[in-house]
């Protein structure tokens, strides 16, 4: 088994607490939107992001690094990062009236700060094999979910 370095406990930190803002703020946007089609799909990303977080979790732990309440000051900032970025969800709906295409373009924004996030703890040194595979394959997801949400936000008018 590879060594498990501070900067590869700190990745998966980091993409746990991102994964579980992702799912309350794919949530909280499916909450906010009017179109069906729209509300479906940002529930299931929802739950694609609490499933990578846990995903990661159990993962993690079998590197004996433990994703709970870290208090690294890293993760701190994220947490920050994180509960900012809900809140501009709420205040641009709350704003526009609950516009669908802002609520988008905030899903966006943060699929964006996720994918930063995955890009980043993929260039960790030390990476254990099996999880840059994980890593990888959810940065794929994300970066799907974040293509189709750009498309999304261009058809709306």
């Amino acid at each position: 088994m590879a060594t498990t370095t501070e900067t590869t406990a700190r990745a998966y930190n980091d993409l746990v607490e991102i994964n579980k803002t992702g799912a309350k703020g794919y949530q909280e946007a499916a909450e906010g939107v009017t179109n069906p089609q729209l509300k479906s799909e940002l529930s299931r990303l929802s739950q694609q992001r609490a499933k990578f977080a846990s995903e990661l979790s159990q993962h993690a732990s079998q590197f004996g690094i433990s994703t709970e309440d870290n208090g690294t000051v890293e993760g701190a900032l994220t947490d920050a990062a994180a509960a900012v970025h809900r809140g501009w969800i709420n205040l641009k709906s709350a704003i526009t009236g609950q516009s669908d295409s802002a609520i988008l373009g905030e899903c966006e924004t943060g699929d964006s700060v996720a994918l930063q996030a995955y890009e980043t703890a993929l260039q960790a040194s030390n990476l254990p094999a099996q999880a840059k595979t994980v890593l990888e394959q959810q940065h794929s997801q994300v970066l799907e979910a974040k293509n189709w949400i750009t498309q999304q936000k261009g058809s709306i008018k």
